[in-house]
């Protein structure tokens, strides 16, 4: 039997909106392991939602999935008290939530940084890899579902089981996002809080470092939309948008990731984290003021699920 094929038809589409005016963002390897394979990247003219074109299959995506350990800044100081602002997007809101479902939750570094904030709040979480099982033997969640929440089953089995549902740096992994979206919903309660986080393809970082700019990631980043789609999907399904906030989502790793990318492939190690740690140190001193401006590299949205 011949191979499967790991790319999906090129599309002449936008898979968001459906309009045919489409664009080449921009062409990428895949920077961070180096395995082979050039990536290109559309972006639709119309409605802004950019997405990878032609798309990985199931079999592409497991080919290049990554589900080793988490991400080094994820454990970062900096990483961590951004999780504890995420959460706190919700304690404003929804002050003793008794359940929380984390989406794409990975090793459980959100809900870990979370039950500072909500320590009497049970913690599950949904991941497509095996990370979300250590994450429950490190006690980070509670309950651990292996896939995505879009598979029926697990649609089933937790449908309006939660006060708040978060979807953190996960949607632009997704295939559909706009599925994910309704998925986390019919988790939610009525009434319940909806927590987003995505990359801001609007950014200005974005143009200025181009393929070396992380969210672009190829080839594991599927899809970046931009805000208006969101809030348009969410008030499509019913939602009130409570809070659009682009200054305190911003994270401020642009340079350094961009750098250890260029680098990390290229260069002896000692010099290249030296290089990534120079750079690190200019995000963070700058973030104060890019995160007020174009270059604010992210959004986050809190969202009321209707009561009916």
């Amino acid at each position: 039997m011949p191979p499967r094929p790991i790319h999906e038809p090129r599309r002449a589409d936008c898979p968001w909106c459906g309009a045919p005016r489409l664009r080449t963002r921009l062409r990428a390897p895949d920077l961070r392991h180096g395995r082979p394979g050039t990536f290109t990247v559309d972006e639709c003219r119309e409605c802004a939602h950019v997405f990878q074109n032609p798309r990985l299959t199931p079999e592409g995506l497991a080919l290049y999935r990554e589900d080793g350990p988490v991400a080094a800044d994820e454990g970062s100081a900096v990483r961590r008290r951004h999780h504890r602002d995420a959460a706190r997007a919700v304690l404003r809101r929804c002050p003793e939530p008794e359940s929380w479902l984390d989406v794409g939750t990975g090793d459980g570094a959100f809900p870990r940084a979370a039950k500072e904030l909500f320590p009497y709040t049970s913690f599950d979480g949904t991941d497509p890899t095996p990370r979300v099982v250590r994450a429950r033997r490190a006690e980070r969640v509670e309950e651990a579902h292996v896939g995505h929440l879009t598979a029926p089953e697990l649609t089933a089995r937790l449908r309006a089981r939660y006060d708040v549902v978060s979807v953190l740096g996960h949607l632009e992994r997704t295939p559909d996002p706009r599925a994910e979206l309704r998925a986390a919903l019919t988790a939610l309660r009525p009434g319940g809080h909806l927590l987003l986080e995505l990359p801001d393809p609007a950014s200005a970082f974005a143009a200025v470092l181009g393929k070396w700019w992380h969210p672009h990631g190829q080839p594991h980043h599927l899809q970046l939309m931009p805000l208006a789609n969101i809030r348009a999907e969410l008030e499509e399904q019913g939602c009130t948008v409570l809070t659009a906030d682009r200054r305190s989502a911003h994270v401020p790793r642009d340079l350094a990731r961009a750098v250890s990318l260029a680098t990390g492939r290229s260069l002896p190690r000692p010099l290249a984290r030296s290089l990534t740690a120079t750079a690190g140190t200019a995000d963070r001193t700058l973030s104060p003021f890019l995160c007020r401006t174009r270059f604010a590299n992210s959004y986050r949205v809190v969202a009321r699920k209707g009561e009916a």
